[in-house]
């Protein structure tokens, strides 16, 4: 697929905000003017002119666009960092108000119990990923150790949800597998505790291996998150998916707790001490 032009990549993510085509095409049509009428709206935006005043209207409606009562009317956009703003705002009131809705509605009931030390699941999208990786460390409550295999996965929410947790008592520890990761990690978590790792298979070191391994979670040594990326097609593009379980007794992290304490961890790191597992008493 051809790569969008900025004007289309604007509309399309103006219409992911809640705008309608029509909406989204003036607005972007209006950014490039200082002001206009619907006939230059219309030209540059190839909306039909009737339905240019309607889509202008709701545009006024929701604080994005000024109209001057002239003969023709003009137009102009606000400044892009207000739009910006404005529609930031809204979006989080709506999803306040999602997340207020969706507590309100009332649990069903299933008999199909599962025991959640064998529990392995499945999640796609860096956002949604990024946004897992951060409740989980919200949640531990007494160690964080986190790999970071690519610089992408060190967002500034994460940063801060890790200085959160040192603020909460929480012990954090971060690893990389790359010097130049480290001196970020360094730089941005001065308070934590931080290495390169020894595992060489955390790094992707074959030619026609399009998987890096994006970040590797162990949280109070019972919850595990390891998320990758892959690249593929003929454009390149990149998907993030990730697995997590809980449950001292899971396999999955059973299998990465053992992993951390035979090379993980540099040999002269308290934490490479297998006896800091927890007395193995996950055995088999």
């Amino acid at each position: 697929m051809e790569d969008l032009t900025n004007v289309e990549r604007a509309v399309e993510l103006l219409q992911k905000l809640g705008l309608k085509e029509y909406e989204a095409k003036c607005f972007v049509a209006l950014t490039q003017l200082p002001s206009g009428t619907a006939k230059h709206i219309s030209e540059i935006s190839e909306v039909p002119r009737t339905r240019v005043y309607d889509a202008v209207r709701v545009l006024e409606t929701q604080g994005l666009v000024e109209i001057q009562h002239a003969n023709p009317q003009r137009f102009r956009a606000v400044s892009i960092d207000e739009a910006a703003q404005t529609l930031r705002s809204e979006y989080e009131s709506r999803t306040e108000s999602l997340r207020e809705t969706l507590q309100g509605v009332e649990a069903a009931t299933v008999d199909d119990e599962v025991d959640v030390s064998h529990e392995v699941w499945a999640l796609s999208g860096s956002a949604a990923i990024a946004t897992r990786t951060t409740q989980l460390v919200d949640e531990a409550e007494s160690e964080v150790v986190l790999i970071v295999g690519h610089e992408s996965a060190l967002t500034d929410d994460l940063v801060e949800r890790l200085e959160s947790a040192q603020d909460r008592g929480v012990s954090v520890v971060v690893g990389t597998v790359s010097e130049s990761l480290h001196e970020d990690v360094r730089a941005v978590l001065p308070g934590a505790e931080a290495f390169v790792s020894e595992l060489e298979w955390l790094r992707s070191t074959a030619a026609d291996d399009a998987t890096e391994i994006t970040r590797l979670l162990l949280v109070d040594r019972t919850t595990i998150l390891v998320s990758t990326t892959h690249s593929g097609g003929a454009t390149g593009e990149q998907s993030e998916q990730a697995v997590f379980g809980r449950g001292f007794e899971n396999g999955l992290v059973t299998i990465v707790r053992r992993l951390m304490s035979t090379g993980l961890f540099p040999v002269d790191d308290p934490y490479a001490d297998p006896a800091a597992d927890g007395g193995s008493s996950d055995a088999s």
